[in-house]
Formats: C-alpha cells, sequence, structure tokens
C-alpha cells in the first residue's frame, strides 16, 4: 500500500497527447483505487474457481485505505467570478476573425460556433449534453403561453426561453429555463443550419437531428474543450488554467450552479437540483458551494461578536490613581449598571453582574456616595465589551421579566464579596426601609 500511495504514471509505453503531460506525477485518488480494487476482484475470482484455496478474506484484506477513500467522490472545480467573467464577456462579444482557422479556412459558421459558446456559458449541461441537443429544442412562452413565429420578434425582457434537455446519464428527458441571449443565438443557427441526415443517438438508440451538425457530421462532445475554451481564453486574455487546474468544460457548470446558489435571490438547493437536472440532492450539494463572499456576509448578519459581548460605560476615578488612593485599596473605576455602579475588580467574571445583588462593590445611584462620584470633574469615561450569556443577553434585551428569572436564579451564587443575595436580602430591605424614612 506505501508504494501504491507513492506510486507515480509510467514513464514508458503509448504516449498519447493528454497522456504525456501527466507522465511522472502522483497517481490520482481514483487510479490508486481502481488499482486496488482489480488486484482484489482478481484474488476473490481464483477463490470463486476454486483455483486458490480459501485463506484470506480479499475484500478485508485489499480494501481501499481510508486515506485514499477520503479523496474519492466528485470535486467540483469551481471558477473565480472575476475569472469567470471574462470568458463570458468573451462568447458574448465573438466574432469571425476569433474562430479558429483551418487550411481551408474555418471549420464552422460563426452562428453555428456562437450558439455553442453561448450554450456552455449559460446552459449549464455536460459537454456531451450539449452535442446530443436536437434541432428544435428551444422553446419560448409569454406569460405562460408558447410563443410561435420568429423569434426577433420576441422581446427578451418578456419572454420566457426554455432548453429541452436530452436524456443524460442521471436521469431522463428534462426542460429548463435559460436565458434568452441563448435562444435567440440557437434561433439564429437554426435558421442557417443546411439540412443534414438523421443520426443515431448513442444514448437513447434514436434516429434524431442534431443541432449542432454541419456537413453531414454532429460537433463532437470535445470540440468545447479542444476549440471553444482555448479561443475564449485567448480573445480575453486570460490563461487556459487557473489555481485549480485547466478550464474545462464541465467546470463551467459547476461555475454557473455555484453563482445560482450564491445570487441575491438564490435558487433553492431543490430548484437548483431541477435546473441540473440531477436525480437526487445529493449529487447537486457537490455544486452547491457557498462562496466566501456570501458566507462572510451571513457570518456578519448572524452577529455572532456581536451577540456575545456588551459594551458598557466605565467610570474611571483618575483623582484616585494620582493620589496613591487606588494602591491603598480605594475604588478607582466604576461599571455603570444603569441602576448603580459597581467597583469590583474583575467585574466580568461575576455572576452577578447583570443582575447585581448589591454587595459591599455596589454603589447605587440614588446614594450621596454615586452623586458625589457623578459630581467629580477629573472623571475619564470610557467603554468596555463584557462578554454575556445567552440569558444575560436576554436581561438586558427582554427587559424586567427576563431579569427577574436571572436574578432568582442567581439566589444562592455568593457575590464578590461572600455573601449570596439570599443572605443579602434581610440587609437591603433594612436599607431601603431606612432610605424611605429618610
Amino acid at each position: 500500500m506505501r508504494g501504491l500511495d507513492r506510486g507515480r504514471r509510467p514513464h514508458g509505453g503509448r504516449r498519447t497527447s493528454s497522456f504525456a503531460e501527466r507522465l511522472g506525477q502522483p497517481l490520482q485518488a481514483n487510479s490508486k483505487a481502481g488499482l486496488i480494487r482489480s488486484v482484489r476482484v482478481f484474488f476473490r475470482d481464483l477463490q470463486d474457481w476454486e483455483w486458490l484455496r480459501p485463506g484470506f478474506d480479499p475484500l478485508r484484506a485489499l480494501s481501499v485505505p481510508r486515506s485514499i477513500t477520503a479523496l474519492l467522490g466528485p470535486h467540483p472545480r469551481v471558477i473565480a467570478d472575476e475569472v469567470w467573467a471574462k470568458p463570458l464577456w468573451a462568447g458574448l462579444n465573438l466574432e469571425s476573425a476569433d474562430i479558429p482557422r483551418g487550411k481551408a479556412g474555418p471549420t464552422y459558421p460563426l452562428e453555428l460556433v456562437r450558439a455553442v459558446t453561448l450554450t456552455w456559458l449559460f446552459a449549464g449541461q455536460r459537454s456531451n449534453e450539449i452535442a446530443r441537443l436536437r434541432l428544435g429544442c428551444i422553446r419560448w412562452q409569454h406569460d405562460g403561453n408558447p410563443v410561435a413565429g420568429d423569434s426577433a420578434r420576441i422581446l427578451a425582457r418578456d419572454a420566457v426561453c426554455l432548453l429541452d434537455v436530452p436524456a443524460h446519464k442521471t436521469g431522463a428527458a428534462f426542460t429548463k429555463p435559460v436565458d434568452p441571449l441563448l435562444g435567440q443565438a440557437i434561433n439564429a443557427w437554426e435558421t442557417l443550419r443546411p439540412q443534414q441526415p438523421k443520426r443515431t443517438d448513442k444514448r437513447t438508440g434514436e434516429q434524431v437531428d442534431f443541432l449542432f451538425a454541419y456537413r453531414a457530421r454532429p460537433v463532437s462532445s470535445g470540440y468545447i474543450n479542444s476549440s471553444i475554451i482555448p479561443m475564449l481564453c485567448r480573445k480575453a486574455g486570460v490563461p487556459a488554467a487557473d489555481v485549480r487546474g485547466n478550464i474545462t468544460s464541465h467546470r463551467a457548470r459547476s461555475t454557473i450552479a455555484s453563482q445560482l446558489y450564491n445570487a441575491k435571490e438564490p435558487m433553492t438547493l431543490f430548484e437548483l437540483q431541477a435546473w441540473l437536472g440531477h436525480r437526487s440532492p445529493e449529487s447537486t450539494q457537490h455544486y452547491a458551494k457557498i462562496s466566501p463572499n456570501t458566507l462572510s456576509k451571513a457570518y456578519e448578519d448572524a452577529g455572532y461578536f456581536a451577540r456575545n459581548v456588551r459594551t458598557i460605560e466605565v467610570l474611571v476615578d483618575r483623582d484616585a490613581v494620582t493620589s496613591g488612593a487606588a494602591a491603598a485599596g480605594e475604588p478607582w473605576q466604576h461599571y455603570d449598571l444603569g441602576h448603580g455602579y459597581c467597583t469590583y475588580t474583575f467585574f466580568e467574571q461575576c455572576p452577578h453582574r447583570m443582575a447585581c445583588a448589591r454587595c459591599d462593590f455596589y454603589t447605587p445611584k440614588d446614594s450621596s456616595k454615586a452623586q458625589l462620584l457623578e459630581a467629580k470633574d477629573n472623571l475619564q469615561r470610557m467603554r468596555a465589551t463584557i462578554p454575556l450569556t445567552d440569558e444575560e443577553q436576554a436581561a438586558v434585551e427582554d427587559g424586567r421579566v427576563a431579569l427577574e428569572r436571572l436574578v432568582e436564579r442567581l439566589t444562592d451564587v455568593p457575590t464578590p464579596s461572600g455573601p449570596t443575595r439570599r443572605q443579602l436580602l434581610p440587609i437591603i430591605e433594612v436599607r431601603r426601609d431606612a432610605t424611605e424614612d429618610r
């Protein structure tokens, strides 16, 4: 297993243009799992045919390691918005001079190339599905009713363009809405498309008229990777690869799905599933990647920091600091609780901080000591952020009922000065009666 994990692609054997660039590079996880699976099946067949005495279990001894299993599965590679915008602009501004030319001129007419390009840029379909689109796959609707006739007379802002997608690898044929620009480009190609013979759809076995066919031959599914993408990157002045690898036909599907999921009015997971043509939402989840910008905005809107901290005012008695009284134990900082001041140094650790038990560190605002403090000229007003629990936050935001609930819970919790609130209640009542007698 260790040798396989460090395995690299062999240098010998037949070399093709697509394989030559990967010679000598580490094997991908799918290749490693495939090699292990082949060996496992080989030994299992030997045991089934009784050519080998069953001395071990191939399923257990040759199982794929978790280090490789964790790397398996679909990994859609989304193209960054700022990179994707450039090929999109190039496709919308395609001209005859941009089309690759052979010795006898361009391989396909401009209308066909533009229709294939916009289908790749807007439809979010796989390359083989694009190549298998059929003649008449575009339909128009207005206010829910079919629109017949020349599509050039249809206003894009008023019409809905529908694309009929043929049966594909994960499901049956379905219909999806697309941008009217794509519908207009396909209609323009259908108007100029020469009569073509029917061809067999290899997936369904039907004799059909392929939309993208020219000179009795359909456009291959590899045409987008080999011609369209290099042409767009060349016109846009961007490389044909980014940090996630080469820009391929399937990456457009991932990018479009991600943008629809992260839009200002995003598609839901089930709507995106229907638009992509997936059989199950589990497949769609691989494409529904939350962008960093969307995640950042959601985190900011959640207000995690604001929920867990509260800014309160702190009065600093500069006279007590400069005179040295603070070093002798005289209170010098006073936390403003609204109904009074707390001089406890470790106020943020006090369980009674938002429901003060009126211990020795507490000074009511209606007392003469608090009035003398507020009358001082040499006071510095500061603000401190204090982390709050959910109950304390509710006591601050929801008012008296939540505060009383919090006070009741803290009845037997010791205060910074020592006694609990239950023990302080008689003292509080005596002080209150004395204040009323005055």
